[in-house]
């Protein structure tokens, strides 16, 4: 089958030869994982290392054991139901009205289940108060629980120079107040706190075209426009692009602001494979040929939704391939890349510069100002026709109170930064930086003998715990004992079975600092006994092995 955008692809090889406007040759070539492009904006980059990336499976006593940790934690927790029901154990959880008990529960399910009797034994923690800059070292208010983390009280004491091992604090930008932030005062005494309005009525300032404009240069497309919050950027902008008679084609490990956008749209949704290219076509081939059910009319449009990296997984998206399905079936694309942009790429443009592809083959780039840029919200960047629609037709823009005005400038300043505006080179070595330490803490982790997972380029690093009891004894021994302040997450958040650490590397990161945090790894693997791996392939090869991907010219 030909390939409208003027490519082919064949045996998982993407071939694109496309004139662009300038006059200017340009090519991308994909095989065996290596992408490699001969012109990008004027210059030459090249892409010319293997897409190594790790999802190895646990071993079998691993999962037995932890099953059987969730299936006594269960029944225990019916036996403390049952004494909570006859008033032998006090229920602090949240419950119907006596006057409601013939109505259908409100509160009574698996969730909350979940949440009542295993949960709340760990929810110390989680919601940590900090009391400090969110910067390579943070400072943590202590708390205990003479509940049974039902409730918590202070101390009184701070735990000083924790490191921070958890914020999304990528290039270091989110720290305390020093010179370099005066243009933030300034603005803040010109502006105000914040805009008492939205974009459509009196909120547009000249802030936020600045910041649109330079948005639209850094990511080298036509036109960008901001929202004051990165999950509503998601999920108010997607119900505005498609909608009932639209299909919707959804990675399975979509963030929740995608997923909620999804259903919020009325359009129809599908979800494939994480990653899988051949997953993904056999949905936009069904989609094609079958059309919607029942009717079979044509699919008035189809929207293939994917993250630059995923947040749980520390993968990143096979872009190449998707470019060319798209273009072969004729879809539209629409990335977020909350966790890529700034973070990833040789000057931090994200996915599109990590793998030297054109920005203008993504029809919707969406990313938050809220990890590398050490602000909030977020961004919609594409053509200027799309921008345009949305200022019209985005409900973020016509309900949602505009950007405040100090954050659009901690995010112009962030930019500025990055791009070298500002006469220097530090954006440029803060971006190389968080490469060399993602690189160094991934390569340390996996010498230990830890399961990891992702690519090796993704500054999100999850570990992997599994068992409840030792998601627990991780983080508490972490933050006490060694000063380390690190993520645990677990389900609903991931697979019931796959509760994890997830390490966020920043490049304000020292050498010394990962050292201290590995060398404590190093001990508590030791201890809690978390060296799972065995170098083994994933149990889920469907799900990441793309060796017989083959589409027909």
């Amino acid at each position: 089958m030909a390939n409208p955008g003027g490519g082919t692809v064949c045996n998982g090889k993407l071939h694109n030869h496309k004139e662009q406007s300038n006059g200017s040759q340009h090519r991308n070539c994909t095989k065996n994982g290596i992408v490699k492009e001969a012109q990008q904006n004027g210059k030459p980059h090249f892409y010319d290392k293997l897409i190594v990336e790790s999802f190895e499976e646990a071993p079998l006593h691993v999962m037995v054991f932890t099953y059987m940790g969730y299936g006594i934690g269960t029944l225990f927790g019916y036996l403390r139901d049952f004494l909570r029901n006859w008033g032998i154990e006090k229920c602090n959880a949240a419950v119907e009205r006596k006057e409601q008990k013939d109505f259908v529960p409100l509160y009574q399910d698996f969730e909350n289940f979940f949440t009542r009797n295993l949960y709340m034994r760990i929810r110390d923690n989680w919601n940590r108060p900090i009391c400090s800059a969110p910067g390579p070292l943070f400072d943590v208010m202590e708390r205990v629980s003479d509940d049974y983390n039902w409730t918590f009280r202070f101390t009184g004491r701070i735990i000083k120079d924790v490191i921070n091992m958890g914020s999304y604090n990528f290039l270091g930008l989110a720290d305390k107040y020093d010179e370099s932030m005066k243009t933030i005062k300034d603005v803040l005494e010109a502006y105000g706190t914040g805009v008492a309005s939205t974009r459509h009525e009196m909120g547009t300032l000249d802030k936020h075209e600045e910041l649109e404009d330079l948005v639209a240069k850094f990511l080298n497309v036509e036109a960008a426009m901001v929202f004051g919050m990165g999950f509503a950027t998601n999920s108010m902008n997607i119900p505005a692009l498609v909608g009932k008679g639209c299909l919707i084609l959804s990675d399975e490990l979509n963030h929740t602001s995608l997923v909620l956008g999804a259903r919020l749209s009325g359009a129809t949704i599908r979800t494939f494979k994480h990653n899988n290219t051949q997953s993904l076509e056999k949905l936009l081939r069904d989609a094609v040929v079958y059309g919607q059910p029942r009717t079979r009319r044509a699919w008035k449009k189809i929207l293939i939704l994917v993250e630059g990296v995923y947040s749980m997984e520390g993968s990143i998206v096979h872009l190449p391939q998707i470019i060319a399905l798209k273009k072969k079936y004729k879809a539209y694309l629409y990335i977020d890349e909350a966790h890529s942009i700034g973070a990833v790429g040789p000057t931090g443009r994200g996915v599109t510069e990590f793998f030297g592809l054109d920005p203008h083959e993504v029809d919707v780039l969406m990313g938050t100002f809220t990890k590398s840029f050490g602000a909030s919200g977020g961004y919609i960047a594409g053509r200027k026709d799309l921008v345009d629609y949305l200022r019209i037709h985005s409900h973020s823009a016509v309900y949602a109170t505009s950007m405040s005005p100090p954050i659009a400038e901690q995010i112009i300043r962030s930019l500025k930064l990055i791009m070298g505006l500002d006469g220097t080179t530090q954006g440029l070595q803060k971006v190389q930086q968080l490469a060399k330490n993602t690189r160094y803490f991934r390569q340390r982790l996996q010498e230990m003998g830890f399961i990891i997972y992702g690519n090796e380029n993704a500054s999100v690093v999850p570990l992997l715990l599994y068992m409840p009891g030792k998601v627990a004894a991780f983080a508490r021994h972490m933050l006490q004992e060694k000063k380390i302040g690190v993520v645990v997450v677990g389900f609903p958040a991931t697979p019931l079975a796959e509760a994890r650490a997830r390490f966020c590397v920043s490049a304000a990161h020292t050498r010394e600092m990962l050292d201290t945090v590995l060398e404590a790894l190093d001990e508590m693997g030791d201890l809690l006994q978390l060296k799972y791996s065995r170098h083994k392939k994933s149990a889920r090869p469907e799900l990441y092995d793309e060796t017989s991907f083959e589409l027909e010219d």
